[in-house]
């Protein structure tokens, strides 16, 4: 089987992203799942090549037909020469290179020269240095992809979590639990695993409150929204229960009772995962035309380019972007 092209953005440039990219590509492993190539600046590779001790050479080319794909080489596409920055400073020029290899990612994929993206941390106060008119990765995906609500799933080791909720308030999410909400996530979560090529696909909803409301003692969340909206994904012929037990549930998934849980809020199915182990939380963002993996943590700034960052969740994502791509079509 012919391995799988994945375009890797370096992040910000000022950040961990470039030595823990330097890490990961020092993995034969990445090379013997999968052919990547680096979307970045060449010069600031280069730099971080004695920072992580590596033995590397790193190839410049403008086609991802010239990639060697051969463990020891690092290809990457070059884009553009970054005036001088400090490392673990907010840029703006940073802010506008990672936003720039990002969207040069995105346009690969569209164009089916790469099977996935996997992405590096960028810093949200450099983009906005930088105008760059989004908050972060999934805002700009979603923007390049003209899709209006991306899900997001984490995978780690044979646990997979889906989001009902990101980024709001607990009170403002709470109001977001609706079970017109809950049935489609359902739908749409069941679409995003098929579309990964995963055939068996039993869905568990956490539950809200302690002990998922105990049929209305400590809430009524469950009794009003949350059970309505599993019972009509039910009808549709979706696999799912619950709302089972936030305390319980996830740790039932990890042993395989369940393929995916719905987490209602973020820092229900974030806590759960990242404890589980931290630096293989690799997130999916689900619902776009092209696949996308990424870590999961920021830039680090305190440490960048020190040569301690742990390169594991740069490895993982790329990883999980290679496992995934041959279901995948990019459309």
């Amino acid at each position: 089987m012919t391995k799988p092209i994945i375009a890797v953005t370096m992040g910000d440039p000022a950040g961990i992203g470039p030595e823990i990219t330097v890490g990961s590509l020092d993995k034969k492993e990445i090379y013997d799942v999968c052919t990547p190539v680096v979307v970045g600046n060449a010069d600031v590779l280069e730099k971080m090549l004695p920072v992580k001790k590596a033995n590397l050479n790193v190839n410049r080319i403008k086609n991802v037909s010239e990639a060697k794909g051969a463990y020891g080489t690092i290809d990457i596409i070059h884009l553009g020469e970054l005036p001088g920055f400090e490392l673990g400073q907010v840029s703006a020029p940073c802010g506008q290179a990672a936003f720039d290899y990002i969207k040069y990612a995105v346009e690969l994929c569209q164009a089916n020269e790469v099977q996935a993206m996997a992405t590096a941390p960028i810093n949200k106060e450099s983009l906005k240095a930088a105008e760059v008119p989004y908050i972060g990765h999934t805002e700009m995906l979603a923007g390049f992809a003209g899709v209006d609500d991306p899900l997001t799933m984490f995978e780690v080791l044979n646990m997979r979590i889906f989001f009902l909720t990101r980024h709001l308030s607990l009170k403002d999410a709470i109001g977001q639990m609706t079970k017109e909400r809950v049935h489609d996530y359902l739908i749409r979560c069941d679409a995003a695993l098929q579309k990964l090529g995963v055939e068996s696909r039993k869905f568990a909803v956490a539950g809200l409150n302690p002990h998922s409301g105990e049929n209305g003692l400590f809430g009524y969340e469950e009794v009003d929204e949350i059970k309505p909206g599993i019972e009509l994904a039910q009808a549709t012929g979706i696999d799912a229960v619950g709302p089972v037990p936030a305390d319980s549930v996830f740790h039932q998934a990890l042993n395989g009772k369940y393929d995916a849980v719905l987490s209602l809020y973020h820092d229900q199915g974030h806590i759960a995962a990242k404890m589980t182990d931290f630096h293989r939380t690799i997130s999916i963002t689900n619902g776009l035309p092209f696949l996308r993996t990424s870590v999961d943590h920021g830039t680090a700034f305190d440490i960048a380019g020190e040569g301690i960052a742990s390169s594991v969740s740069m490895e993982e994502a790329i990883k999980l972007a290679a496992k995934y791509a041959p279901h995948f079509v990019n459309e």
